[in-house]
């Protein structure tokens, strides 16, 4: 990526092609926030007011996803240009209330490092004539050969009470991250928060009020299957989300929020607002609402495992790696056991992961994990969260997996491995050194920490000296809980030189404002 202005790094062609689709997508204002009525052909045809998504996109490949309000078949054309000229049809499934009329249609045999334009249309499934308007939608697939690459990455959104507000004109953050028109947006989780209502009105610590769009299912935690797709709903009444779906396609993951605060498998609650006290029952209607709201194709029905871990390889220069510490994890505890084999990935992730880090050829493997390695995320007065316990010696408990992969990398001589992350709720940067750290069998490496999207701000935790953390760069709010008109909502910007190799990140808030950048080198360790 040539250095200069990273905002204006992209060729204007695409942002022309765009223009059709951004029109398109400020037309999806859905009732609930003022959009004036369909016109009266349209009425009694099925509707796509949702909006549209792209997912997991590759070289040749893709997932399309698609709302309808009521059972229709799903059907989506591509083509090279929003002209739509020669389109090629695909067939998606019926779509009901067995999915909560979502519907995703997978894409192949698309052509490498091309803009692909897309069109859904949903039929009625007893007239065919009968269809909705259709709602557009474009993407790039992964080059075949080295090319510049730029991705996104960040989490956390409606997190902590702090809802889509108008007076805020919803989520602007995304309208920002769209401008720098990112390859795929990386969501590290916090995708929703299902434990945190969200009220009409919210007074500010400094006077003045926070005003929420409201809806049924975000007055009380969620517990039903109902509740959990409607949280996922929530979301999707922004326009500037719906906006940024149509044009930047996603990789997601999932962390707590997505469920509830801090919960891994096995917990029963002692919380009074749920009447359901198993987790395990929550998480598993939290999923099937997540397989239904993003377009993963790791996902049920295509994967009888339901696994979130995947890789998602986006040509020569960069694969992802994509972490589930959820829904394989041990019991959070003090974390101070000498032997841990489950840990916070589980055995068989943990095995998946090494294998394909070792078959991988891409110049950078970024590892997008939901939690930090060397924060220290406390859950309660004792126990702890993520990796890190605040002990700076030995690795023990959740660490000993992290030591097993470290050291893997290092003997099987895995260059260009970089992690990403959110879930603490500010930004940071820290690279790992074995020269400063009690645990030394590994190479030293990068994590970035970027968020939230749109959720409280917290302030910086403390660094586990185990793997030797020296930070760069945070910057974080000084108290808990800080609303989003105090700024502290940020996200992560990663180039990719397709000449050299090079790789450069961008920590920014929400302003765009660029507050640290750091630039890598391919083939090297610990820059």
């Amino acid at each position: 990526m040539a250095q200069g202005d990273p905002t204006t790094g992209r060729a204007p062609a695409r942002r022309t092609v765009l223009r059709g689709t951004a029109v398109a997508g400020a037309a999806l204002s859905l009732p609930l926030l003022g959009a004036a009525a369909p016109a009266q052909a349209w009425r009694g045809r099925p509707s796509a007011d949702w909006g549209v998504q792209a997912g997991d996109v590759t070289t040749s490949s893709g997932l399309v996803w698609v709302r309808s309000d009521r059972p229709a078949r799903m059907m989506v054309e591509t083509a090279a240009t929003e002209a739509f000229r020669n389109p090629r049809r695909w067939h998606g499934p019926l779509v009901g209330p067995d999915t909560d009329f979502t519907g995703r249609t997978a894409l192949h045999g698309l052509p490498p490092g091309q803009q692909i334009h897309y069109r859904v249309t949903l039929a009625d499934p007893d007239d065919p004539r009968r269809t909705s308007r259709p709602v557009h939608g474009t993407f790039r697939t992964a080059p075949e050969r080295r090319r510049d690459v730029r991705f996104l990455w960040s989490g956390d959104l409606a997190g902590q009470g702090w809802g889509i507000n108008p007076d805020r004109g919803g989520y602007p953050i995304f309208d920002q991250m769209r401008r720098l028109d990112p390859d795929f947006f990386l969501n590290s989780g916090d995708t929703i928060y299902a434990d945190s209502p969200i009220q009409e009105r919210v007074e500010l610590p400094g006077g003045g009020v926070w005003r929420n769009v409201t809806t049924e299912e975000k007055s009380k935690v969620a517990e039903t299957l109902a509740e959990f797709r409607g949280n996922f709903r929530y979301n999707l009444l922004d326009q500037k989300l719906r906006r940024f779906n149509a044009q930047v396609p996603s990789i997601v993951q999932w962390d707590d929020h997505e469920v509830l605060n801090n919960w891994y498998p096995g917990e029963i609650l002692d919380d009074d607002r749920y009447t359901v006290k198993d987790v395990s029952t929550l998480a598993a209607r939290s999923l099937r609402a997540f397989s239904e709201y993003f377009p993963l194709g790791t996902l049920p029905p295509k994967d009888e495992d339901g696994r979130v871990y995947r890789v998602v390889r986006h040509g020569p220069l960069l694969d992802v790696f994509v972490l589930d510490m959820r829904s394989y994890r041990n019991a959070n505890s003090p974390g101070r056991t000498p032997d841990d084999r489950q840990g916070i990935l589980g055995e068989r992730q943990l095995r998946w992961l090494k294998r394909e880090l070792s078959h991988s050829r891409a110049t950078w493997k970024v590892i997008a994990s939901d939690m930090p390695l060397g924060l220290v995320v406390p859950d309660g007065k004792t126990d702890f969260e993520a990796v890190a316990q605040g002990d700076p010696g030995a690795p023990l408990g959740r660490e000993l997996q992290i030591a097993e992969l470290l050291r893997h990398i290092k003997h099987h001589r895995i260059t260009g491995t970089v992690w990403f992350t959110t879930d603490v709720h500010y930004t940071c940067a820290q690279r790992y050194d074995p020269a400063k750290a009690a645990f030394k069998d590994f190479e030293p490496f990068w994590e970035f920490v970027s968020g939230p999207l749109n959720a409280g701000g917290f302030a910086a935790l403390k660094l586990d000296g185990t793997f030797g953390p020296d930070q760069k760069f945070v910057k974080a709010p000084t108290r808990a809980n800080t609303p989003p008109t105090e700024d502290g909502q940020y996200f992560g910007q990663v180039d990719i030189d397709g000449s050299t190799g090079e790789l450069t990140v961008r920590l920014r808030e929400e302003s765009g404002a660029v507050l640290f950048t750091q630039v890598l080198q391919p083939g090297r360790v610990g820059q």
